[in-house]
């Protein structure tokens, strides 16, 4: 009998972005309270990977291996890029490469965490007092990819807090843009199994936003708050794109690179990768594709990168 695949227990495991110096990355996602998780050197091949997530006693996966939660960025060195005075990211941000956005961490005491963020000499692309959305701020990592800071309570509650504690962070999600939002909803839940949290419209600006995930224990919040989570996707639909032929987003594998693809766990490998083929999904790397057979890539509407790996929880097969 063939194996079967339980969507039930996928997880949207990781984010991967391409860094100039991971000891300047590293330092900065550890002050935002995130630790390295999970190291993997390939000195054969010059690139190193380090996986960060929240890990702290209070943490949502607290204890669980690299593979097993949700929330983890993964930053990819390629060896030498640090000191290329000539190297630099595309963080998906600028015409006309965009495609990537951001990724976001939520926080307890918004105003405290963005005043320690800016004491730490760090740079944002915007602050909370900048523009109409007094809510929300985006700091920059070293290099320039955008890192949302949102608040886990109402910012009039923490407007008088001067303290922040960054054991209660979260990351809680990933942003790309989307040119045909049906397309891209129907994959991200019809194929690979996330429900939809919540979704914001803003017509007056041209933009919405669907933020998309797996339930596991905590289920779909009923509120529609999500700021509590972590591992969610943010798909961002700029109205009219999908009505232009020639239009497409970058995917951050084309050059120039920044974004590389985004992680979803499975419970076993083969049999999601069967059940793929049998939706007749589009492929980067099947299993049998190249040397490393325990891992895969699909290609979700927009050519973007959804890397699919065994959870270890569920196996006791090689994971990457």
């Amino acid at each position: 009998m063939a194996a079967k695949t339980d969507l039930n227990t996928y997880k949207f495991n990781h984010s991967m972005i391409r860094v100039k110096d991971p000891k300047e990355s590293v330092k900065f996602y550890e002050f935002l309270g995130m630790s390295v998780v999970r190291k993997l050197e390939f000195p054969e091949a010059k690139f190193d990977l380090y996986f960060l997530a929240y890990n702290n006693k209070g943490a949502v996966s607290f204890g669980n291996s690299g593979i097993d939660r949700e929330g983890v960025i993964e930053l990819t060195h390629n060896y030498g890029t640090e000191n290329d005075p000539t190297y630099t990211i595309n963080n998906g941000n600028k015409d006309p490469h965009r495609g990537f956005g951001h990724t976001c961490i939520s926080v307890d005491n918004l105003q405290a965490a963005c005043q320690r963020i800016e004491d730490a000499g760090y740079k944002f692309q915007k602050k909370l007092t900048d523009g109409r959305m007094k809510h929300i701020a985006f700091a920059l990592d070293p290099d320039g990819y955008w890192v949302e800071v949102i608040g886990q309570k109402p910012i009039e509650e923490t407007a008088d807090i001067k303290e922040t504690d960054v054991t209660t962070y979260r990351m809680n999600h990933t942003m790309i843009r989307v040119k045909d939002p049906q397309k891209s909803l129907k994959f991200y839940q019809d194929v690979l199994g996330m429900s939809l949290f919540r979704t914001n419209e803003s017509p007056d600006s041209g933009f919405n936003l669907y933020f998309l995930g797996y339930p596991g224990t905590q289920g779909v919040p009923q509120d529609g708050r999500t700021s509590d989570r972590e591992g969610l996707l943010e798909l961002t639909w700029n109205y009219g794109t999908e009505k232009d032929e020639n239009f497409s987003y970058h995917n951050g594998n084309d050059q120039p690179q920044g974004f590389g693809h985004i992680c979803v766990s499975v419970d076993d490998l083969d049999a999601a990768c069967q059940r793929f083929e049998d939706l007749k999904c589009n492929w980067k790397k099947r299993l049998t594709d190249g040397r490393m057979r325990n891992v895969a890539f699909l290609l979700d509407p927009d050519n973007y990168w959804i890397e699919i790996v065994q959870n270890d929880k569920y196996s006791d097969k090689n994971v990457v």
